[in-house]
């Protein structure tokens, strides 16, 4: 992608070139160096690192994000907030979206993290245009973390879930996973 002024940048005329990758192409289909291609990497990376909800990642504004503590400030569904820890990987992507590739794109005072390439707040349509089941993402984080040895009700915390049943979705065990918690836990295995 070329690089736009500012001023281009704000035009609704401008028609923008678009690389969508295939729901199976790993994240390396993202990468470039571009303002567009910088901020679609943070995205999806920081969705899949956080487990948030598409309408929860572009929602962010920049207050919301702190590379101090490594933590991000969601709002989630109903209202409720919740703070989740920002991955490493994903705080690189989007460290280097916000100093490379945001002020390509920020058009008046837009205080949103996620930017357009005409310079508004980044809607859930695009993620979709990335990545075709975001949801995917979500799910991968909680299953992830399961996998890892992560408690159930830390992940129903860092998902926003208000009730476990909603969590346990997410927590498909495999036969595996299953048999060595079992040798493991139980006395009589």
């Amino acid at each position: 992608m070329r690089a736009r002024s500012q001023a281009a940048n704000c035009s609704t005329s401008t028609r923008y070139a678009r690389r969508v990758p295939s729901e199976s192409a790993g994240l390396e289909s993202l990468d470039g160096d571009g303002p567009l291609a910088l901020r679609n990497r943070a995205l999806v990376e920081l969705v899949y690192s956080a487990g948030l909800r598409s309408a929860e990642a572009v929602g962010l504004d920049l207050q919301d994000v702190d590379f101090e503590q490594e933590l991000v400030h969601v709002r989630g569904k109903g209202g409720k907030e919740r703070t989740v820890p920002l991955g490493e990987e994903a705080a690189f992507r989007l460290t280097r979206y916000l100093r490379e590739g945001r002020p390509e794109l920020a058009c008046d005072a837009e205080n949103a993290v996620f930017i357009s390439a005409r310079g508004r707040r980044l809607d859930t349509s695009a993620l979709r245009r990335l990545v075709p089941n975001p949801h995917k993402l979500r799910h991968a984080f909680a299953t992830h973390l399961l996998e890892g040895g992560a408690d159930l009700r830390v992940i129903q915390e860092l998902l926003g879930h208000s009730s476990l049943s909603t969590t346990q979705i997410y927590s498909h065990v495999d036969g595996k996973r299953l048999r060595r918690v079992y040798d493991r836990a139980h006395p009589r295995s």
